[in-house]
């Protein structure tokens, strides 16, 4: 199995008109899809994130802060899989939860690099 990052991006504002019922709908949506990965062994991690930070930038004596969410599309949180390959990490994200629920969410799907080839290095393992 491979490993992969599911970065799940929306409009910073898209469940601003969500009622608490259908807000709530959706977290338990969220929990069934989480809970199906745990129970498939696909997922090592995944979390929402919280709608507040920094955009740090710069080098040593001259950095920036900026507000993280300079555009209307943030980074709402991530899930990190296992999938034998890009095809199977490409349904997993399909399934999520966002896109019932929203027109503008978009899933970034990128392989864990696992390995350095030209040195060897192995990067340490979650789990």
């Amino acid at each position: 199995m491979k490993e992969f990052m599911l970065y799940i991006r929306n409009h910073a504002d898209s469940k601003e008109l969500f009622t608490p019922a259908t807000h709530l709908e959706f977290v338990r949506k969220c929990e069934v899809y989480i809970g199906n990965l745990t129970r498939e062994g696909k997922l090592i991690a995944a979390q929402p994130l919280v709608r507040e930070g920094k955009m740090i930038s710069g080098t040593n004596g001259a950095w920036k802060e900026s507000p993280y969410n300079e555009s209307e599309e943030v980074m709402v949180g991530y899930y990190h899989i296992r999938a034998k390959d890009m095809e199977e990490a490409i349904a997993i994200a399909k399934g999520n939860p966002e896109f019932e629920y929203t027109t503008t969410a978009r899933i970034e799907v990128r392989p864990v690099k696992m390995k350095e080839e030209a040195t060897g290095f192995e990067y340490p393992k979650t789990v």
